[in-house]
């Protein structure tokens, strides 16, 4: 639907990938295909390949053509969710019998979907410690299909080393699949360092305004891609039209929102580590974070996301989210506005007895773009 793009800069691929003017009216703005079929001239006649909206659709299409040239990737694909994009990629790379390395720290609705859901396919998993390349390395078995890293990790921000882990892959004959949504592909670029598929829930940084849900597959390699896309009809958790429009517009002002994400959670993160209340920041810009020479390594900036752990406890934590004011307390991230939650409580009770069960004195925070005195004003107001 568009030109090559692939020789320009982040910036131009955002705005311009996927996105060439309408040839009927010139619009510069794909059109909202709200359809579901398509007038074929006679039988098998298909005008651009459309036949029917499940296998594809233009504002879609546009959408994953976009995806792909911002993740450096061969193929993208966009769903209805992220945890449905996970859904079709583990089924499409797994079978009964097969094994898969996990992160210590992931989101919820990830473990969720391997413990409560892949297992009962036969499917084992093994947690690892991902920012330990060699305890990466110990998990994998014989029957590895996939390592599945979260970097920056959801909720505790730790870092993982991808080119390091993706040479752990190729030498158990494995995938390495990244979910990057914590980054976005402006920030990081899994693939260009080794990944076979980066994971998006494109309702966060991608998408950007708290108004849509939707997840996307990359895959680096065409041939995994056409894979994919065979699952992906087979399956029918599609993106719709209206959600792939709202995400390509989101994805035109992704560097100028990570920048300023980026730019308030230092600010934020610099002031918690000050407080008295505050036992531990976590957030991979601070030079004192474990993970911080690889997260400068393979990342532009630092990203939006912070968490920290508060004195007193759960009950305390959950005082904290519960003051503030400008920080709006709710589940999700990645939006323009700021949001404050306690993950033990919300994003991550799927995890709660488990190896990914994560600590009750725990605040998550997504710093949004608002002015960021007034987002370090009410965090000292909160703390109390």
């Amino acid at each position: 639907m568009s030109d090559d793009h692939t020789m320009h800069s982040f910036e131009t691929r955002a705005i311009h990938a996927g996105n060439t003017a309408d040839p009927l009216t010139g619009a510069v703005v794909p059109p909202i295909y709200q359809v579901s079929t398509y007038k074929q001239d006679g039988v098998g006649g298909l005008r651009g390949g459309y036949e029917y909206s499940r296998s594809a659709n233009p504002t879609r299409s546009a959408l994953e053509e976009n995806l792909a040239a911002i993740e450096g990737g061969r193929r993208g694909l966009a769903f209805a969710s992220g945890l449905a994009a996970e859904d079709c990629l583990l089924r499409t790379l797994l079978h009964p019998g097969a094994h898969v390395v996990i992160p210590n720290d992931a989101y919820g609705g990830t473990f969720r979907l391997f413990a409560k859901v892949v297992q009962r396919w036969g499917v084992d998993y093994s947690v690892a410690d991902t920012s330990d390349p060699a305890a990466v390395r110990a998990a994998v078995n014989d029957r590895t299909k996939v390592i599945w890293v979260e970097t920056p990790s959801n909720p505790l921000l730790g870092i993982t080393d991808i080119a390091a882990v993706a040479e752990v892959a190729r030498g158990a004959g494995a995938r390495l699949v990244v979910d990057n949504t914590f980054a976005s592909p402006y920030l990081q670029q899994p693939i260009a360092l080794g990944a076979d598929v980066v994971v998006h829930s494109l309702t966060k940084y991608m998408g950007g305004h708290s108004d849509v849900v939707g997840g996307a597959l990359v895959a680096a390699d065409a041939e995994l891609g056409e894979e994919l896309a065979y699952h992906q009809n087979a399956m029918g958790a599609v993106a719709g039209p209206f959600d792939s429009w709202l995400v390509l517009r989101g994805i035109k002002t992704l560097p100028v929102r990570m920048d300023r994400h980026s730019e308030n959670a230092a600010r934020v993160a610099e002031m918690l580590t000050t407080h008295p209340r505050v036992t531990r920041v976590l957030y991979p810009g601070l030079p004192e974070h474990p993970g911080h020479e690889v997260a400068a390594k393979q990342m532009k900036s630092f990203g939006g996301m912070v968490s920290f752990r508060v004195e007193g406890g759960e009950a305390a934590a959950v005082r904290v989210c519960d003051r503030a004011r400008l920080f709006t307390l709710g589940e999700s991230l990645g939006g323009v506005e700021s949001l404050i939650e306690h993950p033990g409580r919300m994003t991550h009770a799927s995890v709660v007895g488990s190896a990914l069960e994560v600590p009750g004195d725990l605040v998550r925070l997504s710093v949004g773009i608002e002015a960021a005195d007034d987002l370090v004003a009410d965090l000292k107001q909160a703390l109390g």
